[in-house]
């Protein structure tokens, strides 16, 4: 489970190496920008928005190769652990009392496992959360006046009794 954590922790260096430069560019032309407004008196905010943008995207553009190489490093690590280190740790199959560790559903899974895994087999058709289900007729008449005939699927419903 460290193993996890640590590749968690991982996962936030690469965030910060890749997006740590263009934030620092970001700042330091702001600050440039900041410093000649204030020498020249021009207080005008659309002044420091466009310098900010290339020169972020001249940094994406020139250091988007160690970027990728840095992301395409993470992802095989990630593959790999995923598919060669945790599946030879540790068990996750559940237990079968994992329910007692839950509390919203815990009644419902203390009868489903009291009735035994072949519950749904035997009681095939049977909607498993509803214990008031009623078998219904197969053709219901509708609440409609004697003068209307059968809707669409009253009709196939008579066809099929048939």
């Amino acid at each position: 489970m460290e193993i996890l954590v640590e590749y968690l922790a991982k996962g936030f260096m690469v965030m910060l190496s890749i997006s740590l430069p263009c934030v620092l560019m970001a700042a330091l032309v702001g600050l440039v920008v900041g410093v000649l407004q204030a020498v020249t008196s021009v207080q005008e905010q659309t002044i420091a928005a466009a310098p900010k943008i290339v020169l972020v995207f001249l940094t994406i553009v020139v250091l988007g190769g160690y970027f990728i190489k840095i992301l395409t490093n993470y992802v095989y690590e990630g593959v790999h652990i995923a598919f060669q280190i945790v599946p030879k740790q540790e068990s996750f199959v559940l237990p079968v009392d994992y329910f007692k560790y839950t509390h919203p559903f815990a009644d419902e899974m203390k009868d489903s496992v009291n009735k035994g895994s072949n519950s749904a087999l035997l009681n095939q058709g049977a909607i498993p959360w509803d214990k008031k289900a009623v078998k219904h007729s197969v053709y219901v008449k509708s609440k409609q006046t004697e003068a209307n005939g059968p809707n669409f699927l009253e009709k196939i419903k008579i066809q099929n009794n048939k």
